[in-house]
């Protein structure tokens, strides 16, 4: 197997982090703001959550041995962006905000199931 399943990993694990710190990167394109960009009430609380979430599976595709428990790993990460998909796709405040934050999430799970078989 190559080094992707590990390199999104990390990559999921810096943007966890980041979103934990600094949930406006999230909030923002989700439109989840007040009128001067500080994240809704409780909107951080949410992304905090789904940072933790997000940062304990992308250790898991950093660290994982090879084959079945990888694989295990993989199959949380794109469970959780599709679930992420399903929801920020339906219920985000605007249809821009759905199409943006919703496709990516959905093209993460797709770039992360590919990696897979890589």
């Amino acid at each position: 197997m190559t080094p992707l399943p590990r390199i999104l990993g990390a990559i999921t694990v810096l943007y966890s982090v980041a979103i934990i710190v600094r949930p406006r990167l999230l909030a923002g394109p989700c439109g989840l703001v007040d009128k001067a960009g500080e994240p809704l009430p409780g909107t951080s609380t949410l992304i905090a959550a789904m940072g933790a979430r997000d940062l304990a599976i992308g250790a898991a595709m950093m660290a994982a041995p090879q084959g079945a428990p990888l694989h295990v790993a993989i199959a949380a990460r794109v469970a959780s962006d599709l679930g992420d998909a399903v929801s920020f796709g339906t219920t985000l405040p605007t249809p821009a905000a759905r199409w943006r934050v919703g496709g990516v999430a959905l093209a993460w799970a797709a770039v992360c199931a590919l990696s897979a078989l890589a």
